[in-house]
């Protein structure tokens, strides 16, 4: 267990606190949300009723998907796009998918290779690229759930003013759906941003997201 621990530490240590968040999330998203309620003279609900609710589901997925889309496109602008110094990026002189050598794929494939590396065709060109894949997949799926949520909550609070509960289509063109969305988007994309130049001149000693302390600032030690 104490190996396991170890050798999962970073996985196991960010699982628990996500955990314990969402968990904190969804107790102080009830109050709030039943304090909501009492304003308005309407119910209390149990810790259950939120966690089936609308509002507790917008609210995660919201979320979720500005944090997928930071990484999906992170994951792809950094074929592309380098930063003089940034351990965040690749040197300059690797700028684009690189060669199937670099890249250790197909004939360049050692024995050890994963089976998808080696095989050639289209299973290694979707390999290649299953980590942008995944992380865009993720996304558009949170992407949905928030949108589906959001118009549920939308909708109730139409529907408690008076007015005409909207489809989801129409829902897309809301003010108030793009704010939720871009408020996310803005935060993240400044976050990533920021990294790849701070991490330009200030270090984190023993941080795998900084080069060595002593290291030139124009120097990057990432590659890939």
């Amino acid at each position: 267990m104490k190996r396991f621990l170890r050798d999962n530490g970073l996985s196991v240590g960010f699982g628990a606190m996500f955990l314990a968040a969402l968990v904190g999330q969804a107790f102080a998203g009830q109050a709030d949300f039943n304090d909501r309620q009492l304003s308005q003279g309407g119910p209390e609900v149990t810790l259950l009723q939120y966690l089936a609710s609308s509002d507790f589901a917008v609210n995660v997925a919201e979320n979720w998907q500005s944090e997928y889309l930071q990484f999906f496109l992170y994951v792809f602008a950094t074929v592309w796009l380098v930063q003089r110094g940034s351990p965040e990026s690749k040197p300059m002189d690797q700028i684009g998918t690189e060669s199937d050598e670099q890249q250790e794929i197909g004939r360049y494939a050692d024995e050890d290779s994963p089976k998808w590396a080696q095989a050639g065709g289209w299973r290694t060109a979707v390999f290649s690229r299953s980590l942008g894949i995944a992380m865009a997949v993720i996304f558009l799926l949170s992407w949905f759930a928030q949108s589906v949520a959001g118009l549920s909550v939308y909708n109730a609070e139409q529907i408690a003013e008076l007015q005409d509960p909207v489809s989801w289509p129409a829902y897309l063109g809301v003010a108030e759906f793009w704010n939720r969305t871009l408020q996310n988007w803005q935060s993240e994309l400044l976050a990533v941003g920021s990294l790849a130049v701070f991490s330009v001149y200030w270090r984190q000693r023993g941080s795998p997201d900084s080069k060595p302390v002593g290291t030139s600032h124009d120097t990057t030690e990432k590659s890939g």
